[in-house]
């Protein structure tokens, strides 16, 4: 019996400050490629969306070694994708007691990240699984209360 293992972790980044156009830009250029590919191709890139995408690769690679116990030459970027999020809006005071409006755009950003390595299908011993009870009695070891005993609450005068 074939059993589907966990083979991808996630970082996500939430409310960064830069309009999800830019972002996509640099995040176009590291969607398939590997771990150690990526990371110097963002540090080398010029563009200030790459401080925070190299933050969230970090991360998702951290996440693949704790969660995964796998090493880091064989993580591939699965995913990447850029959301738009929620549009900050201030005004700001201009001559005669008008007001201009600024509006900063933000965006989240996912990276998932695979596990090259290991198989996604895991053989799983068929003879375990059908030794395994099918169900539990939870209600064996439930003690009921009398709530009207002669030392509960209502005794206290």
């Amino acid at each position: 019996m074939l059993k589907k293992q966990k083979t991808e972790v996630y970082a996500l980044g939430q409310h960064i400050s830069m309009s999800a156009h830019k972002a996509r830009r640099v995040i176009d250029q590291i969607r398939g490629r590997s771990y150690e590919e990526t990371l110097m191709i963002l540090e080398l890139m010029p563009y200030r969306a790459c401080y925070p995408i190299l933050k969230l690769v970090y991360s998702a690679a951290a996440n693949a070694s704790y969660n995964l116990d796998s090493t880091e030459t064989n993580l591939v970027i699965a995913k990447a994708q850029v959301n738009e999020g929620p549009t900050v809006k201030k005004l700001k005071p201009r001559a005669r007691g008008r007001s201009y409006p600024i509006k900063r755009p933000t965006c989240h950003i996912t990276i998932v990240v695979k596990d090259i390595s290991l198989d996604e299908y895991v053989e799983k011993n068929f003879l375990e699984w059908l030794k395994k009870p099918k169900w539990k009695n939870k209600y064996t070891n439930m003690t009921y209360h009398d709530m009207y005993s002669s030392e509960g609450i209502w005794d206290k005068k």
